[in-house]
């Protein structure tokens, strides 16, 4: 993981010093999130994110926007959770679950238009709180990271920067001794502004 994060590294400074224009600024929003696997209730649950981001313009059209997000993920369990993972400690609280990522999106931006962006890229996401309710044997119930896939759109009225973006998980962050995966998937709504 961290080769991968030093040559993202390498490849936006190399990208950032070619780049036609550089603006940068804050972000938050809300996420509607849940994670898609047995045991797990598939409605959306509210959580945020907050963090900046980069704009590098590399001409009219295109561009590369990376990101540094606090995201917190929530869901809830069904009633049947603690028959399908036996394994899990019987002290356990299944009702609401909450993790806290540190995620770095990278995103390919298309301008058809100074007024709309359209957005897509891949997130890195390290967890930083796992959730202690769930426990193993005394291990976390979830991988320490997460990679996902984001697409969207966002309007770009003066400084300010509105997006919604559709996220899914590539791989499963279960750590229970399960043949069963699960993965986020959520929806991103949010406000930035460009400085």
């Amino acid at each position: 993981m961290n080769k991968y994060l030093i040559i993202f590294a390498v490849c936006i400074f190399s990208i950032g010093a070619s780049a036609q224009g550089i603006k940068f600024g804050p972000k938050l929003g809300a996420n509607m999130g849940k994670i898609d696997g047995k045991g797990f209730n598939q409605s959306y649950t509210l959580g945020y994110h907050l963090g900046g981001f980069v704009e590098l313009q590399l001409n009219k059209k295109w561009g590369i926007q990376p990101e540094v997000l606090w995201n917190q993920i929530s869901a809830d369990t069904v009633s049947g959770f603690k028959a399908i993972y036996q394994n899990i400690s019987s002290q356990s609280n299944f009702n609401n679950l909450k993790l806290n990522y540190l995620s770095v999106p990278v995103l390919l931006n298309y301008k058809p238009s100074k007024l709309i962006t359209l957005q897509a890229g891949p997130q890195f996401g390290i967890l930083l709180d796992k959730n202690k309710n769930l426990l193993q044997n005394g291990q976390e119930a979830f991988k320490k990271g997460d990679l996902s896939m984001l697409a969207g759109i966002q309007l770009n009225i003066l400084k300010l920067r509105l997006y919604g973006r559709y996220v899914i998980g590539l791989n499963n962050i279960s750590d229970v001794g399960n043949s069963e995966k699960w993965r986020n998937q959520g929806i991103q709504l949010g406000v930035g502004i460009s400085l």
